[in-house]
């Protein structure tokens, strides 16, 4: 599976190249029209889909950098530090970002870059020749990819565009796509998850590691339900990854989980895959862009890396120290190999991400990012259950279990007798805890509706923050494309009410 994800065969490249703003020509389709023909072909196809999470030619990948940009930057325990040159990035970590940051216009192209080689691939593997159970797989990983990315999509912008063929035509009114409602894009990710559900396998082996498999649609839809504030559909698909043939377990070690010796464990439910010396951000270098973040620096205190932590007080000292996670998602202390010596930082460094085997040369780093790991169903499912009925026994078994893990299999830190809301409460601090820097602390704290209170030390933390602008260049080539409230250039009131904070 690596290489499948790690390089798009030059043939498949010419075929499903993104072009920006859904700008796809018919020239595009009638180079497709004549390309798929063989099995090969669309295993090319599927190739390129994947590669869309984890390949940009020229700038950060999708979930090598521009993810944990605006998933963890944009938060309230991350922010910018002094080797941050990029004023996008500057403007991300401050809050004070705007339509055209161009991190943000990097997410969009991306997103929908992947979504369009998903459509492609969708639309014409079913006619090539060759065993249709191979082509029904092919076409729900595909479905599966596209689901994840819309799900990244409607989260970030709300109302998207919703482009599911690519286009047939050369007039320029019918490719630009306005935005389609939030519930047509959820309903439309749920179809294409029950589907992957449905049709993809269970598991693989050897070097198809890493492909999505229908626990992973499960489990993406337990997620996508929570979202939803559908709690009884996100606890029945939980609970049908927690008791499936699946084998997901808890690795005893938090730190096996972001190993690159120990990729695609059992508790890697679905990652995005990553190897040493592939050149994740259109360098020759390779690495996650979110490791050189992290560490740009390197063994120093003279200054800080690109991303930081806002306040050890708040999210570092808040970490018991029999709390193995505190040691995985910093570093305070760290080996230097070159000196054979413990190096202490004054600012606690984010290591979740750094391969600390290669600490020396880190742009070798590549450990898998992941997507959605199986403390996060456990964790899912706790949530769902205290927000239906309160804290369960089910729910406190689920919570424990990942609490339990983080305490060397100690019973001593269990939850019990809690009400609603101190289990709520427990349990938001304990996903800061368990996904630091995985992507997850910005789509939390939206969907908890308390992403302003929680940017209280960011002057410029306000509503509108709770989705992010439509890019300017995006509205500039489209003009159905109307602006999120609060940005310049909307024209709709505020949708917010009280209960957002």
């Amino acid at each position: 599976m690596k290489k499948i994800l790690i390089f798009i065969l030059a043939g498949i490249s010419l075929i499903l190249t993104s072009c920006n703003d859904l700008d796809v020509t018919p020239k595009s389709t009638l180079v497709t029209a004549t390309y798929f023909k063989t099995l090969s072909d669309a295993q090319a196809a599927i190739a390129g889909v994947y590669s869309s999470l984890s390949y940009n030619a020229t700038d950060l990948t999708l979930y090598g950098g521009t993810i944990p940009y605006l998933a963890d930057l944009t938060t309230d325990y991350m922010t910018t530090g002094q080797n941050a040159g990029s004023t996008a990035t500057r403007a991300l970590g401050s809050k004070s970002y705007d339509a055209a940051n161009q991190r943000i216009y990097l997410a969009w192209t991306e997103i929908y870059k992947g979504i369009d080689r998903a459509n492609v691939a969708i639309d014409n593997i079913p006619s090539v020749t060759g065993s249709g159970t191979t082509k029904k797989q092919y076409v729900n990983e595909a479905r599966f990819i596209r689901a994840l990315l819309y799900f990244n999509a409607v989260r970030f912008w709300g109302a998207v565009p919703l482009v599911l063929h690519e286009p047939t035509t050369v007039n320029a009114s019918e490719l630009q796509v306005s935005r389609a409602s939030v519930n047509d894009v959820y309903a439309q990710i749920i179809n294409d998850l029950d589907s992957a559900a449905t049709y993809l396998p269970t598991s693989y082996s050897g070097s198809d590691l890493g492909r999505a498999t229908s626990g992973a649609a499960k489990a993406l839809l337990a997620k996508v339900y929570l979202t939803r504030g559908d709690w009884a559909n996100a606890i029945t698909y939980a609970n049908a990854v927690i008791n499936g043939p699946y084998g997901y377990g808890l690795f005893d070690n938090y730190y096996d989980n972001f190993d690159p010796a120990k990729k695609n464990g059992k508790e890697e439910i679905f990652s995005v895959q990553f190897a040493h010396g592939q050149a994740a951000d259109g360098t020759t270098s390779g690495f996650t862009v979110a490791t050189h973040c992290y560490f740009s620096t390197g063994f120093s205190n003279a200054t800080t890396p690109v991303a930081i932590i806002s306040d050890t007080t708040k999210f570092y000292n808040i970490f018991s120290n029999n709390d193995q996670r505190k040691y995985v998602d910093y570093a305070k202390k760290l080996y230097n190999p070159k000196t054979s010596s413990v190096f202490t930082f004054t600012l606690p460094r984010f290591r979740k991400w750094l391969d600390t085997t290669i600490v020396t040369t880190y742009s070798l780093s590549a450990p898998n990012f992941t997507v959605i790991r199986y403390s996060d169903v456990l964790l899912t499912l706790a949530e769902a259950i205290n927000e239906q009925s309160g804290p369960t026994a089910d729910a406190y078994d689920a919570i424990n279990k990942v609490r339990r893990r983080a305490y060397k299999n100690s019973t001593a830190y269990d939850l019990s007798g809690l009400s609603q809301d101190q289990f709520r409460d427990s349990l938001r601090v304990e996903r800061y805890k368990e996904f630091a820097e995985e992507g997850q602390r910005w789509f939390d704290l939206v969907r908890w509706k308390i992403l302003v209170k929680s940017l209280s030390g960011f002057n410029s933390a306000s509503k509108r923050l709770y989705l992010f602008p439509i890019p300017t260049t995006e509205r500039s080539a489209n003009p159905n494309l109307w602006q999120n409230w609060g940005w310049d250039g909307a024209t709709i009131s505020d949708p917010y009410d009280s209960s957002y904070q």
